[in-house]
């Protein structure tokens, strides 16, 4: 019995073998021309290259042309986005003005501006003409509140006269020295003559003349007192001349306080 099952298995093995073998050539055939079929298919699918090179490009009309200009150009902004952002604009400009406008205090009443002419006005280098007489070019300046002294007066007696209008004059040169004044006036252009009460500063130039004797007062001004006191005190006009008057002794030094 087992020669037989030998036999009959090894017969077995060779019909499997034989049809592995027959089913793969059947394969390695249909594949083949399955496989030339789809090369082909796809090459029937596929343009002709050649023929596309070879065919001469399509004319480019001028309506062509500009159907592509206004293709590529970007699409315009709605027009009624404009409108939208110009007040948002002015609005973020204008934001800054309203602010300080809000800040602002609201104006008072103002009161009604000030006539032309000044109060009172600066006059530039006065010239001496003589104790409590000003000139400026042209224009002549009175010292008010004063009764003018002469710069030819003389003063004294018993043959001891002295220049006392001239000394009177040389006074009041050095005291201004050129110096800007300050006037009464309501203009610095008058014509010939005009009156006012001056300052060189803080000093009334009137009261400077009468408090050291070289102008009197006039009768009832506010000046009349101070020149009574330089009366009695005999200063400048009212005393002797000064040219001989004694040299003051020199005071004697005192120890500085602890």
């Amino acid at each position: 019995m087992r020669p037989a099952a030998l036999i009959t298995g090894i017969a077995g093995m060779a019909v499997v073998v034989g049809l592995l073998l027959a089913g793969q050539a059947r394969l390695n055939g249909g594949g083949g021309l399955a496989s030339d079929a789809d090369a082909g298919n796809v090459a029937a699918a596929l343009p002709d290259a050649t023929a596309d090179v070879a065919k001469p490009p399509a004319s480019l009309t001028d309506e062509d042309a500009e159907l592509i200009a206004r293709a590529t150009e970007p699409a315009p902004t709605e027009p009624a986005a404009a409108p939208s952002e110009t007040p948002a604009r002015a609005s973020s400009e204008n934001a800054p003005a309203r602010a300080t406008a809000q800040s602002a205090p609201e104006p008072t009443e103002t009161p009604s501006p000030t006539p032309a002419g000044k109060d009172s006005v600066e006059l530039l280098r006065p010239t001496v003409e003589s104790a409590g007489l000003l000139s400026f070019g042209k224009r002549r300046l009175q010292i008010a509140n004063i009764i003018e002294t002469p710069a030819d007066k003389s003063c004294g007696s018993d043959g001891k006269q002295w220049p006392c209008g001239m000394m009177a004059k040389t006074a009041l040169r050095l005291y201004l020295r050129n110096r800007t004044i300050d006037c009464d006036l309501p203009s610095d252009a008058w014509e010939d003559m005009a009156t006012a009460a001056c300052r060189l500063g803080q000093q009334d130039i009137g009261t400077w003349l009468v408090e050291n004797g070289w102008v009197e007062a006039q009768p009832g001004s506010p000046l009349a007192a101070a020149g009574e006191k330089a009366k009695q005190a005999k200063q400048g006009v009212h005393g002797e001349d000064p040219r001989r008057r004694p040299a003051a002794a020199v005071r004697p030094e005192t120890a500085a306080p602890l």
